[in-house]
């Protein structure tokens, strides 16, 4: 189906105050956040490539032990296996792709 209302796509919450939208390609996932303003996505890494893109609101973001602000139409690119996490510091939307596809996410 190449058409999808984003809206009809049921929204699930994966760690406290982030809430996503997933669609799936046969190669790729992409996650659409609502974050609220104070949460905390702790430390991890996976074997996936992800590039974040900003949307909406400001986001602090350490990747491999850099800290960065991020705000709308900043783009972050974590390699695969790179330790990072993230704190919203005001309520946020952010777009995720991720290579591979997130079998854990569907």
């Amino acid at each position: 189906m190449p058409f999808i209302k984003l809206s009809d796509v049921k929204e699930r919450e994966m760690v406290p105050g982030f809430r996503a939208r997933f669609v799936h390609t046969d190669h790729t996932t992409c996650s659409y956040w609502n974050i609220t303003s104070g949460a905390v996505l702790p430390d991890h890494a996976h074997p996936h490539e992800q590039v974040t893109t900003i949307i909406r609101g400001t986001f602090e973001m350490t990747v491999d032990g850099e800290t960065r602000i991020i705000e709308p139409g900043d783009v972050i690119v974590i390699s695969s296996a790179a330790k990072h996490r993230g704190r919203a510091l005001t309520d946020c939307f952010i777009l995720d792709i991720f290579y591979p596809v997130r079998e854990d996410y569907r």
